[in-house]
């Protein structure tokens, strides 16, 4: 009878709608992080070929547009973690 009642105190309720990962959300993340990984690479070569070619006309705008590139890259990658955060731990339905 004492083992019972020890063993009802400890017992861990069982939660009605435990929380799932969003399947969709998570692709989207995913697939975020892809382009991220892709703006990772390009932007660095873009920025090497500017400055390898500093005496050539196109050099401001292909430098302007590695520039455009790194940023992108950084503002993905928070933007798809957010979105992988999200989909692991939202509460929605």
């Amino acid at each position: 009878m004492q083992k019972i009642a020890i063993l009802t105190i400890f017992r861990i309720p069982k939660e009605e709608n435990p929380v799932k990962t969003d399947r969709e959300l998570l692709i989207k993340g995913v697939k975020r992080m892809a382009y991220t990984l892709t703006l990772m690479f390009t932007a660095p070569i873009v920025l090497y070929q500017a400055f390898k070619n500093q005496d050539h006309p196109w050099y401001l705008p292909v430098l302007i547009f590695g520039g455009v590139l790194a940023v992108a890259a950084v503002g993905m990658g928070f933007y798809g973690i957010r979105t992988l955060v999200n989909a692991l731990f939202s509460n929605r339905k």
